[in-house]
């Protein structure tokens, strides 16, 4: 309780949240992409679920940020794999049974959002780690607060795909986009992409280009799901 009334701890305290705040507007919009899909009751679930979730993971991926972000490869696929997740949200839902992240299944988009901000967050976490300065409550403290802000920036997010439905692509585009910039970043790949500053630039468009591309070719002639009304208002 001591460490409360210091002023290095409140200092430290707004600048987690602030960080957090910065960081987290591609999070918010793999949440509403993931919860797109859902019953009106069962986005509210899965958005307050998926950002508890998600915070609760990026604690721990914190605590350990620093040695797994020296790993070799380990950004490398990760991006593959979030490029793989930006494809799989701009899919129509299959007709009967959903199978991929966006289906119409509270359990499969809170997956989805657990798989896409563990990827996401593996950059995110050292400011955060660094604000912090090793103190693990104020660590738990400065992201819990942002839990509600997640939690509002995917809602209004969710109303907006469903007067905007470009949204959803652009969301998808920016997944790809962070993907590009996770691989261009890999300690493997970072000295010889220094040496190539255009095409250390250019990759990231190329990500969010290639799931764009392969999002809509993948999704040309399949059938979307009838009998489920996508209803993005969350009361």
């Amino acid at each position: 309780m001591e460490m409360m009334y210091s002023s290095v701890f409140w200092v430290a305290l707004a600048q987690i949240i602030g960080i957090n705040i910065i960081l987290s507007g591609d999070n918010a919009v793999v949440i509403a992409l993931a919860a797109r899909s859902l019953p009106a009751e069962q986005q509210k679930k899965a958005v307050i679920y998926g950002s508890v979730a998600a915070i609760v993971m990026r604690i721990i991926l914190t605590v350990v940020a620093v040695s797994l972000l020296s790993l070799p490869y380990l950004k490398l696929v990760g991006s593959i794999l979030l490029l793989w997740i930006g494809v799989q949200l701009l899919l129509p839902e299959d007709d009967g049974e959903g199978h991929g992240p966006s289906a119409s299944n509270l359990g499969a988009a809170i997956r989805t959002i657990l798989i896409a901000d563990l990827v996401m967050s593996l950059d995110n976490v050292l400011g955060v780690a660094a604000a912090a300065k090793g103190n693990i409550v104020l660590l738990i403290v400065g992201l819990a607060i942002s839990i509600p802000l997640i939690i509002f920036g995917s809602t209004v997010i969710l109303k907006l795909m469903d007067r905007f439905p470009v949204i959803i692509t652009v969301g998808a585009a920016l997944l790809g986009y962070v993907a590009g910039e996770m691989l261009v970043g890999d300690p493997v790949l970072a000295a010889w992409f220094k040496t190539q500053p255009l095409l250390h630039d250019v990759i990231p468009y190329v990500g969010a280009a290639l799931v764009v591309l392969i999002g809509k070719w993948m999704s040309r002639g399949r059938p979307k799901a009838h009998g489920v009304e996508i209803e993005s208002e969350v009361r």
